[in-house]
């Protein structure tokens, strides 16, 4: 029944491997099927090495139960559910503690807007949450670590920012469906890297202005997007 969703969500997490992004087990990707009611998730401490579509776990969206597997679900699998909850726009979403974007968010830290690669894919600065408090992480952890990023995004548009830094943690990042999830784990990586490079050469860097922020990210993303084929033209 779950099948096709399985598969993608597997890919998904050996695209994570295959792009550097995850050491050991850390990490997971995982994707929705809102007609079904319901999302896929990779299991909780399988290596990368050994996981087969059929590990994949069924999670019901409505009370976040196991619908399908014999493995327990991701421990992040409550952050997920959170997510796809209050984001109706999103398909897909990954974990990652990939070492730049992890640095920026162990040091609380937004990624700044430097220049038109940042611009190409986030409007302004990647958010940072706030510290959580002593009593979300005693109780309901992943739900709650879920509900301060939801807070963050209060009045942003999260297809504006595909990403989120959770403060001490690391990032999380989505997408249209699994895959759109992994390529802005991929390019946020970048993005928290060329930051740093960045203010190694320049301490004193600005961000980018207004002005060009706007060009570059609507030249992309929105209704007046000129960037690319039009569908029936890809290759």
């Amino acid at each position: 029944m779950f099948e096709e969703l399985k598969e993608l969500v597997w890919k998904a997490n050996l695209d994570l491997v295959k792009e550097g992004l995850v050491l050991k087990t850390f990490g997971n990707a995982s994707a929705v099927d809102r007609q079904k009611g319901c999302f896929a998730i990779k299991p909780s401490g399988v290596p990368y090495d050994v996981l087969k579509p059929e590990h994949i776990v069924i999670v019901s969206l409505e009370d976040g139960k196991v619908m399908e597997g014999n493995y327990n679900p991701s421990s992040d699998t409550a952050t997920h559910r959170e997510l796809y909850l209050s984001f109706s726009q999103i398909g897909g979403i990954v974990h990652t503690h990939s070492l730049y974007a992890t640095a920026w968010a162990q040091a609380c830290k937004e990624i700044p807007a430097l220049g038109t690669t940042h611009a190409d894919y986030a409007y302004g600065s990647i958010p940072c949450t706030r510290q959580m408090r002593p009593d979300e992480i005693k109780n309901d952890y992943e739900t709650n670590t879920g509900k301060v990023i939801v807070e963050r995004f209060n009045g942003i548009n999260p297809l504006d920012f595909p990403c989120v830094l959770v403060a001490s943690h690391g990032p999380f990042t989505w997408g249209k469906d699994a895959h759109s999830a992994v390529e802005s784990a991929v390019i946020l990586e970048f993005l928290a890297k060329l930051a740093l490079q960045t203010f190694l050469i320049n301490p004193e860097i600005q961000q980018i202005s207004q002005s060009l922020l706007d060009k570059h990210f609507f030249r992309k993303h929105g209704a007046n997007a000129y960037y690319g084929q039009k569908t029936n033209n890809q290759i």
